[in-house]
C-alpha cells in the first residue's frame, strides 16, 4: 500500500520536473558544468608567465640562460628591455609578471669559474603567483648552474647567483593580494542579489501592476530601483576598504578619486546584472539562485582572484573577458599597491563602463517588453 502511494507521488513529481524545464536543466547539466569549470580552472600550476629580459651582456652564455627560461614552458618571452623606464611601464600595466636582468660581464665570470650574479624582478601584487614563479626561476637557474659547473666544482656554491627583488609587495603578504579580491567578491554578490530580489518582490506582491499603470517608463523605474542600492553599496564598500587598511595594513598608494570611480562603475554593472536577473526570474527563490550563479562563480573562478588566468585553457581565458571582476581587480590592485593613475587603468575602467551600459540596456529592454 505504501509502495503504491509512494509510486504515485513519484510519478507526479517526475511529470512536474519534466514540465519544469529550468529545474530539469539544472539537475542534468549543472553538475557537468561545474565539473568542467572546476576541473579546468582549479589549477595552481602556472604556465607561460610573461617575461621581460634585460640582457646587458649579449653573449652566447646569456642567450643560453634566456633559452632555458623559455624552453621550460613556464615562461614566455614578451619583451626585450632597453631601458628601466620600459620595465616600470610593463610591470605597472601587468604586461609582464617577471623580468630577468643579466648584467654585463656575465659570460666572463662564468668562463672564469666565478659566481655570475643575475637579478629576477617579480610583480608581487599576487603573492601566491609570485612565490610560484620564483620557485620556477630558481629551479631553472640551479639546473643551468649545475650543467655549467665543471666536475672539480661539484658540490660547491652555484656558478649563477640569483638576486631576487619583489615589487609592490616585498614581504609577499597574502592579505595585500586577497583583500582587493574580497572587496570585488563581496560587492558583486551583495549588489546583484539586492537588486534582483527587490524587483522580484514587486512581482510577488503584485505591486508591479500598479507601477505599470503609473506614468513611469522602464528606464525611470530601473534608475529609481538602482540609485538607493548604489549609494548603500558604495558606502559599504568604502567601509570595507577602511577596515582593510586599518586591520590588514592595506596600503593606499593611488588616488581616492580614482578608487571611487572604479568602485562606482563596478557597482553599477553589478546592480544592472541584478536587474537583468530580476527580469528573468518570477520568484525570489529563483532570483536568488540565478543571482548567486551569475555573480559567485565568475567572480571566484574566472576573475584571477584565486586562480591565475594564464593557467586556464584558452576557451576559459576568453570567457574571463566577459567577467567584470577581472578588470576591477586589476584596477583595484593597481590603485592600492602600485599607485597607478588614470592613464594606466583607463582600459579597465572603460571595460567596466561598457559592461554596465550593456547589462542596464538589456534589463531595460526586457522590462519594457514585459510591460508592453
Amino acid at each position: 500500500m505504501i509502495g503504491g502511494r509512494a509510486g504515485a507521488v513519484a510519478r507526479k513529481e517526475l511529470r512536474q520536473i519534466v514540465r519544469d524545464t529550468r529545474t530539469l536543466l539544472i539537475l542534468l547539466f549543472l553538475p557537468a558544468f561545474f565539473l568542467l569549470l572546476f576541473g579546468y580552472a582549479l589549477s595552481w600550476d602556472i604556465r607561460h608567465v610573461p617575461l621581460a629580459v634585460d640582457d646587458r651582456d649579449r653573449s652566447a652564455e646569456s642567450r643560453t640562460l634566456i633559452d632555458a627560461f623559455v624552453r621550460s614552458g613556464y615562461f614566455s618571452l614578451v619583451a626585450d628591455l632597453r631601458s628601466p623606464t620600459e620595465l616600470d611601464t610593463l610591470m605597472d600595466r601587468n604586461e609582464i609578471r617577471a623580468a630577468l636582468v643579466i648584467p654585463q660581464g656575465f659570460a666572463h665570470d662564468l668562463l672564469r669559474g666565478q659566481a655570475a650574479p643575475i637579478q629576477i624582478l617579480l610583480n608581487g601584487d599576487n603573492a601566491n603567483t609570485a612565490t610560484t614563479i620564483m620557485g620556477y626561476a630558481m629551479s631553472i637557474v640551479q639546473a643551468e648552474s649545475a650543467r655549467r659547473a665543471p666536475p672539480s666544482l661539484e658540490g660547491t656554491s652555484p656558478l649563477v647567483r640569483v638576486e631576487s627583488r619583489i615589487w609592490y609587495n616585498p614581504q609577499l603578504r597574502s592579505a595585500l593580494f586577497l583583500v582587493p579580491g574580497l572587496i570585488a567578491y563581496i560587492a558583486m554578490i551583495t549588489a546583484v542579489v539586492s537588486t534582483a530580489l527587490s524587483v522580484v518582490r514587486e512581482k510577488e506582491r503584485n505591486t508591479v501592476e500598479q507601477i505599470r499603470m503609473a506614468p513611469i517608463g522602464s528606464a525611470a523605474f530601473l534608475v529609481g530601483k538602482t540609485v538607493p542600492y548604489f549609494f548603500i553599496s558604495l558606502v559599504a564598500q568604502l567601509g570595507i576598504v577602511l577596515v582593510a587598511m586599518t586591520l590588514f595594513g592595506l596600503p593606499m598608494r593611488g588616488s581616492w578619486w580614482l578608487l571611487l570611480v572604479a568602485l562606482s562603475l563596478f557597482l553599477i554593472g553589478a546592480l544592472g546584472l541584478g536587474l537583468l536577473v530580476s527580469s528573468v526570474a518570477d520568484s525570489q527563490q529563483l532570483a536568488f539562485q540565478i543571482a548567486i550563479l551569475a555573480s559567485f562563480l565568475p567572480t571566484l573562478m574566472l576573475s584571477g582572484f584565486i586562480f591565475p588566468i594564464a593557467s586556464m585553457p584558452p576557451f576559459l581565458q576568453a570567457l574571463t573577458y566577459l567577467v567584470p571582476a577581472r578588470y576591477f581587480l586589476v584596477a583595484l590592485r593597481g590603485i592600492f599597491l602600485k599607485g597607478l593613475t588614470l592613464p594606466a587603468v583607463w582600459i579597465e575602467l572603460a571595460a567596466l563602463a561598457a559592461y554596465a551600459v550593456v547589462v542596464l540596456t538589456l534589463a531595460s529592454v526586457r522590462l519594457r517588453r514585459q510591460w508592453s
